[in-house]
């Protein structure tokens, strides 16, 4: 492949990381955001998850993958270097919500409780782990739209 060709896959496979993901967490956030009091959206929320869940991980996975490509001669440098942190964060994150909170909800939903509004305990956990996610899921963007117009 010409170098072109590499760094417009590179990029393409990157910014569709960065489409599914994002849109994933957007999709979900909103949905927590409103089951924080409302037993209906609690439930929806519990719903939703099933298909945002791996949605989020395609997106962390094809935007690392995009990133290598993309980045394969500056990997350690700069915004490349800030954007492996980035991935690491949203993997550590990830790992939180996908295997902490999801079976938690699950067994509540299997419990016949998935209506019921989460503990105030759980709330919090989970709103600082949606913060989290949107900062480094935005961030990342940013980063990403200022790499290409350095370029």
């Amino acid at each position: 492949m010409s170098y072109f060709t590499l760094d417009f896959f590179g990029l393409f496979i990157f910014i569709s990381g960065f489409i599914i993901g994002l849109g994933a967490v957007t999709v979900i956030d909103i949905h927590g955001f409103l089951g924080r009091k409302s037993s209906y959206w609690t439930e929806a929320t519990t719903r939703t998850h099933k298909v945002t869940k791996p949605m989020i991980w395609v997106g962390i996975t094809l935007a690392v993958i995009g990133g290598l490509i993309l980045y394969r001669s500056s990997m350690f440098t700069g915004i490349p270097m800030v954007h492996a942190g980035i991935a690491l964060g949203l993997i550590l994150n990830g790992y939180f919500l996908s295997f902490k909170v999801s079976p938690f909800m699950l067994q509540r939903e299997k419990e016949g409780r998935a209506g019921e509004l989460l503990p105030a305990s759980w709330q919090k956990k989970i709103i600082v782990s949606l913060i989290v996610s949107d900062i480094l899921w935005w961030g990342g963007l940013v980063l990403l739209v200022l790499y290409i117009v350095k370029k």
